[in-house]
């Protein structure tokens, strides 16, 4: 380690304003061919650094973080949400787990309500005739797909996401519904004329899109269960830019094959980077959109995300408590 700097791993390739401001402050590794990094590579990392910058790719469970060095202090997670991270695991050992939250929310919104109008007005359908040289000229009753001005939209999690989903859809003429573990705040509620409901069950037999933009915990895994998904109307849409956990893939590939459901947009998948192949027939067939987890890929919110990442680490170093700190669920 270089006097005075602490040794910080990043695990994937950053922006390279972020990666040359690191390797100002900090005596930084850099993986700079963006390989996934192996779990031996893992282990090294944590055994040596004083700080570790993962991102959703690399699993810090348990059984690494127990093999973390006394050096390790902070795991400053590139990304809004830390189910990546066995965030109690950590705090056992001492380590202080940070995120970069309210960076990502106009991002991941903007990239919902584009999934919701290209899954209702069957673009990526149009892009594959185009390209394949099959359209042979407008006609009145060709590619028709459905207006989504007048609609209604349940979204379940109305958190930042949420509520910046909710904004762009009024705009879009949706009404909105929402269910969520509370209420949000009556200002909140007036602007957005939201509905609240309680029991998600009666929110998704009357929705006719559905928006998942809840994270992934314990409480929502498989959330969207077969179950859920056979309450929802056949000619519902459901889109989900959140975490692809919550719902359960097998039950939803099920529905839409049947006809059960009208189609999916999706950027998030259970199991990423595999994407399961039925989902792939399903979006050539214009069943479904599917998209490889670009939600938040901009370049504003990368740079804005390395931002915080140094902040963190910076506060931490300087002995004081990270501004964006992760605490245990049961805490």
């Amino acid at each position: 380690m270089s006097r005075n700097k602490p040794l910080v791993v990043v695990t994937r390739k950053l922006p390279d304003a972020v990666e040359t401001r690191m390797r100002e402050l900090f005596d930084t590794t850099l993986n700079l061919d963006d390989h996934p990094m192996s779990q031996q590579e893992l282990v090294n990392a944590v055994k040596t650094a004083h700080v570790l910058v993962p991102t959703v790719t690399d699993r810090i469970d348990q059984g690494l973080i127990s093999q973390a060095g006394e050096n390790l202090k902070l795991i400053a997670n590139f990304g809004n949400g830390v189910d990546n991270i066995d965030v109690a695991a950590a705090a056992r050992k001492g380590i202080t787990v940070t995120n970069t939250p309210n960076v990502l929310t106009e991002d991941t919104a903007d990239m919902t309500m584009g999934l919701m109008i290209a899954v209702s007005r069957r673009i990526a359908e149009g892009v594959q005739v185009i390209e394949s040289g099959e359209w042979n000229g407008w006609s009145p009753t060709w590619m028709l797909g459905r207006r989504i001005w007048g609609k209604r939209l349940g979204i379940i999690g109305m958190g930042r996401i949420g509520t910046a989903v909710a904004r762009r859809a009024r705009a879009f003429g949706l009404s909105i519904h929402y269910h969520n573990r509370k209420r949000v705040n009556p200002a909140t509620e007036e602007e957005l004329e939201a509905i609240y409901w309680e029991s998600l069950d009666q929110m998704l037999a009357r929705m006719d899109i559905i928006s998942v933009n809840c994270p992934h915990t314990p409480a929502t895994f498989h959330l969207l269960s077969a179950r859920r998904l056979a309450l929802m109307q056949p000619n519902a849409l459901l889109v989900n830019t959140a975490r692809g956990q919550v719902i359960d893939e097998d039950a939803l590939v099920k529905a839409l094959s049947e006809g059960k459901l009208a189609g999916a947009g999706l950027d998030v998948f259970e199991h990423e980077p595999a994407v399961r192949p039925e989902f792939i027939d399903l979006a050539r067939s214009g069943k479904i959109v599917i998209l490889p987890h670009m939600g938040s890929a901009t370049i504003e919110g990368r740079m804005e995300m390395g931002e915080r990442v140094i902040i963190n680490i910076r506060t931490l170093m300087d002995g004081h408590r990270p501004p964006d700190r992760v605490l245990p669920i049961d805490n």
